[in-house]
């Protein structure tokens, strides 16, 4: 039992689980003006550029299952360990890409980072849970996600600063050897400082490994991989919520990937200061003397969508007290559908505005399809559990539908396709909220995060 495990060090290891969140929010939204920066350095199409997102996204459809297995067999630390050691080897192949100017490789190392970060959620999960008294563990679990929401939100800011810098990928824009370079450089610096942080703290649980071990809690999942996905697809309301969290990565992560486009094109911000309009905005996205956006000052505004999911978790945590989560997802996508809808059939400038506020109500979709299906799964949680993380992989689908509608019909026509998802994840709610609940899910140690 936890309760009867020792917790001496248990607060430094929470610390050092916590920086892992922290890190892998980052690490996820620095892809965001990653593609973008992909684009211009090898004069891709919106299609061929979303690839990298595909191929970071890719990596949950493949290891997710494989990953539980993994920490049913060796569980908490060796788990961290081999996750952080792949999380390395991808950084190195990032900088192998970056020096060798090669986009097949960049495709490499982000799937291979991805996998690492992919093992990680699920050694992570359960730990930051278990570190410390279990009458606490909803608190240290919710914390720790704090972080990883922070981390997404000046992931994007950094990213466009090293990865953006005098870049411009409008129809027509030259992109010179020099401002290639200079983007080439960005991307080499930013995984080699992250490989630097990554093995600092596999060093550090290397070295703490038997006092996180004596903390961490024990497995109860099943290491049989063809018994888990056996009994995940034997539950309805387990495939279900596998769609619903498919279709919600699937459009969080298209809206993300290409907010700077969106925001850069002419039509929208890019020949417009609207967005100095918000307060305190300046201080995320210096202005300069060029009325518009640039793709860098782009890049830096797409924190603000993140921002807005990180105001909505909190907003949406006190709603979700006080109203019935199904009502409350129904609600929330329902205003992400019409959001989108406004973008595609209005647009024009205001749309910048709205486009940032959807993350608002991203918020609370991923935690609750996950609760709800949970909930009414008739499969193990570590079955049901495991389905929907595998799911996630819609983050490799969404940016390329998305960039094959934006290449051919434009970014603010593109929106269509985050809001059929949108009106799709609606439905699910109002279903969820007719269905029978099967248990009572109230255990924190299952909310992956994304």
């Amino acid at each position: 039992m936890a309760s009867q495990r020792s917790t001496a060090g248990a607060l430094p290891a929470f610390a050092a689980v916590t920086v892992l969140f922290f890190a892998w929010g980052f690490i996820t939204s620095m892809v965001d003006p990653l593609v973008a920066s992909v684009k211009g350095i090898f004069t891709l199409s919106d299609f061929e550029a979303q690839a990298a997102a595909a191929a970071f996204f890719a990596a949950y459809g493949l290891t997710s299952f494989p990953a539980a297995a993994l920490l049913a067999k060796m569980k908490s630390v060796p788990t961290i360990l081999i996750a952080l050691a792949t999380m390395i080897a991808g950084c190195l192949v990032m900088l192998a890409a970056a020096n060798l100017t090669v986009f097949p490789l960049v495709l490499l190392g982000l799937f291979i980072l991805a996998s690492g970060i992919t093992v990680l959620q699920v050694a992570a999960n359960p730990l930051a849970a278990a570190l410390g008294d279990p009458r606490y563990s909803h608190f240290r679990l919710t914390f720790s996600q704090t972080f990883n929401s922070v981390g997404t939100v000046i992931g994007p800011i950094l990213g466009a600063e090293l990865f953006l810098k005098g870049l411009e990928v409008k129809h027509g824009t030259v992109v010179t050897d020099a401002v290639r370079a200079q983007a080439l450089a960005g991307i080499d610096m930013a995984y080699f400082w992250f490989a630097g942080l990554i093995a600092v703290l596999l060093l550090f649980f290397y070295l703490s490994r038997r006092i996180v071990s004596a903390a961490a809690p024990d497995s109860v999942a099943n290491g049989n991989i063809v018994a888990l996905i056996g009994d995940a697809l034997s539950s309805k309301w387990a495939l279900f919520g596998g769609l619903a969290i498919f279709l919600y990565v699937g459009a969080e992560v298209a809206i993300g990937t290409q907010m700077a486009f969106f925001l850069n094109s002419d039509n929208i911000w890019g020949q417009s200061d609207a967005l100095y309009a918000l307060p305190f905005v300046s201080s995320m996205v210096p202005q300069d003397n060029v009325v518009g956006l640039s793709l860098e000052q782009a890049g830096k505004a797409t924190a603000l969508y993140w921002l807005g999911a990180v105001v909505g978790r909190a907003i949406g945590s006190v709603l979700l007290a006080k109203v019935n989560a199904a009502k409350l997802l129904a609600t929330f996508t329902a205003i992400a559908a019409a959001l989108c809808f406004y973008v595609f059939a209005i647009g024009g400038v205001t749309a910048g505005y709205v486009a940032l506020s959807i993350g608002l109500f991203n918020s609370i979709m991923f935690p609750v399809i996950f609760t709800l299906t949970l909930e009414r799964s008739t499969a193990s949680e570590a079955a049901t559990s495991g389905l929907l993380c595998t799911a996630i992989v819609g983050g490799a689908a969404g940016p390329l539908v998305i960039g094959l509608v934006s290449g051919s019909q434009g970014y603010a026509v593109a929106l269509i396709v985050p809001a059929l998802c949108y009106v799709a994840l609606c439905l699910f709610a109002i279903g969820a909220s007719k269905a029978a609940v099967v248990r009572r899910e109230d255990d924190p140690t299952v909310a992956s995060i994304h």
